[in-house]
């Protein structure tokens, strides 16, 4: 009877330290797998505002650190749609003529194949409680020429709050350790680059 009842304790021991153990090797592994889910989409956003910026800049020489303003910019902004012919007076078929049939706003440009695309939510944080990206601008010297310059910096806290506090400590450290920033980057405001940090 004792022997009967040991075995089955024994068992349950044996369940529950297997279990403790397969939990302990998985939640790391589950850990990389949110982050990287979450690393995506928002490093998508990023290459999106990344898009914008770029258009906006070259209508305005400057980039903008206000959604409001991009957002406007995006809505009412329009490119050429131009229609590249061959020069017909040319023999050598090595020169055309670039003819505008017309024009395209910049937000159809860029988001018109995108299914349920609402232009406002580019300004959100995915899995950040509705937090926004801050974009900070400036102008840097560049061997004597005035270069604007975008940074937005999206730190983990902002989108994994809701993960192992413990986890996020770990990757921030290991980070630092590297000089690394512990987010998402994308630019700089002392460089001249429009890179994200996971590029």
């Amino acid at each position: 009877m004792k022997s009967s009842i040991l075995k089955v304790v024994l068992a349950i021991v044996v369940i529950v330290l297997a279990y403790l153990l397969y939990a302990s090797i998985m939640k790391p592994i589950r850990f990389q797998e949110e982050l990287t889910k979450r690393n995506s989409q928002i490093s998508s956003k990023l290459k999106d505002i990344r898009s914008a910026q770029i258009f906006y800049k070259q209508f305005n020489n400057a980039y903008t650190s206000s959604f409001d303003t991009l957002f406007a910019f995006l809505e009412t902004g329009r490119i050429p749609v131009v229609k590249m012919i061959p020069d017909p007076t040319d023999t050598t078929f090595t020169r055309s003529i670039s003819d505008t049939i017309g024009f395209i706003g910049i937000a159809d440009s860029l988001f018109s194949k995108r299914k349920n695309f609402v232009m406002k939510d580019l300004a959100v944080i995915p899995f950040s409680d509705g937090r926004k990206f801050q974009m900070n601008t400036a102008k840097v010297d560049k061997g004597g020429v005035m270069v604007p310059v975008i940074e937005i910096l999206v730190p983990y806290e902002y989108y994994l709050s809701d993960l192992s506090q413990q986890d996020v400590i770990n990757l921030k450290a290991t980070q630092e350790t590297m000089n690394r920033y512990a987010g998402l980057r994308l630019g700089s405001l002392t460089e001249a680059t429009t890179d994200g940090n996971w590029e």
